[in-house]
């Protein structure tokens, strides 16, 4: 069955488990991920990040994805991964996807709100999930690469006041 991200976490956090999130970047590991998340009786998110645009795009997997998240008999989360702006989460919301991330960690602090902020708008229009990113690692994820000269953590009291700002629902952060 198909859910937004906010009632797997909120299960998740009362009952003390963890969701596994996954990549999706063709039909056969929807397939994949849908039958074991069914044999296990457990929630799962198919992901699809932007950088995987040069295995399949956006519009190609995800009617793939909404498809087999639909007749799961277990609660499937459809989630854009690292939304690389405002019209990408909002191609993934027109296609149906159940939770969108905006990662606007590149930019400023008050630019990251602004943008964040907007997606949360229109994403909680239509019942969408929005996560967001706050501080930068080191290192490389997908096609992503930060020099540690460029990476910070997050800081606490800063996450606090993006949320607030922001009304996004879930908070990936760098620790």
């Amino acid at each position: 069955m198909l859910v937004s991200l906010k009632p797997l976490m909120e299960d998740a956090m009362k009952k003390g488990y963890a969701v596994g999130a996954f990549n999706c970047p063709n039909m056969e590991s929807v397939m994949a991920i849908i039958q074991a998340a069914e044999e296990t009786n457990s929630p799962v998110i198919l992901n699809y990040a932007e950088v995987h645009g040069n295995l399949i795009s956006m519009e190609d997997i995800a009617p793939v994805m909404l498809q087999f998240a639909k007749k799961a008999s277990v609660p499937v989360c459809v989630h854009l991964d690292h939304g690389e702006s405002i019209e990408s989460c909002i191609k993934a919301i027109q296609l149906g996807f159940s939770s969108v991330m905006i990662d606007a960690s590149g930019s400023d602090y008050e630019e990251n709100i602004r943008i964040t902020a907007e997606v949360v708008r229109l994403a909680h229009a239509v019942d969408v999930t929005v996560e967001a990113e706050l501080g930068k690692l080191g290192g490389v994820e997908d096609d992503l690469k930060v020099d540690e000269k460029d990476s910070f953590l997050t800081d606490p009291n800063e996450a606090v006041e993006f949320v607030k700002a922001t009304g996004v629902d879930s908070l990936a952060v760098a620790i």
